[in-house]
């Protein structure tokens, strides 16, 4: 098994936190898939705990007290911990197991040509329901990988909140 330093544990998951929501902004912006509700919500623990964890890199780089960069990594962690527990329930919903938030709700289906029809559809939008994934690969939904990769960088900043400098 790989042995991390704090400073190692830092930058792995700031930048596997980096990586993940560049990810989805990527499948939004560049691909096309329009986020719903519960997927937009995933990606606040990440917005929140991108900073402390750029903050504990910082911190371990220039070998500040290791209590302060364990801290932002305990704060990068309990981040993960939100976004995972979301993605659970974004991924209940997908399967039928937990009812779908008021939020969530049918997607933009307008195909009206002129511009007074098209303003009067946008305001009228709901965003895509969160029940149907936007998109699967291997039988791996948005927010099944989002549980993932969440878990997979939250057990590195778990072991960084308990390593000793």
């Amino acid at each position: 098994m790989v042995q991390l330093n704090q400073t190692q544990i830092c930058i792995t998951v700031t930048l596997g936190m980096v990586a993940t929501i560049g990810s989805a902004l990527a499948f939004e912006h560049i691909g096309g898939y329009v986020p719903c509700a519960l997927c937009l919500e995933q990606r606040n623990p990440y917005y929140l705990g991108i900073p402390f964890m750029v903050l504990g890199t910082i911190s371990a780089l220039m070998n500040w007290h290791s209590n302060f960069t364990r801290a932002m990594i305990a704060i990068g962690f309990l981040c993960l911990l939100a976004t995972i527990a979301l993605g659970i329930y974004h991924s209940g919903v997908e399967w039928g197991i937990f009812e779908a938030p008021a939020t969530c709700g049918a997607g933009l289906s307008a195909t009206d040509s002129d511009a007074g029809s098209l303003l009067d559809s946008l305001a009228n939008a709901k965003p895509p329901s969160c029940d149907e994934a936007a998109g699967r690969l291997f039988g791996v939904s948005f927010a099944n990988a989002n549980v993932i990769a969440a878990t997979v960088l939250a057990l590195i900043a778990f072991k960084g909140v308990f390593k000793r400098a």
